[in-house]
């Protein structure tokens, strides 16, 4: 049954001040600390934080999906 695989997607949402792909890294850098195998992503929602009519934050809410470990 090696060749199986069983995967698990969570939410998060990155930010950042620069762009939307800065802020999509940022998200997969944090969650790559302690979520293991991660193997994809999907963006979902993208949106931002305005102030004095500039953009001050990006934000991404993104599916990350990653392989469970076989033990």
């Amino acid at each position: 049954m090696s060749d199986h695989h069983t995967y698990k997607t969570i939410e998060v949402v990155g930010s950042s001040p620069q762009s939307t792909d800065d802020a999509i890294r940022n998200a997969i850098h944090e969650c790559a600390k302690t979520i293991h195998n991660i193997n994809w992503f999907e963006v979902v929602e993208t949106r931002g934080h305005v102030v004095d009519g500039e953009v001050a934050h990006f934000q991404v809410t993104m599916k990350v999906g990653f392989r469970i470990d076989n033990s």
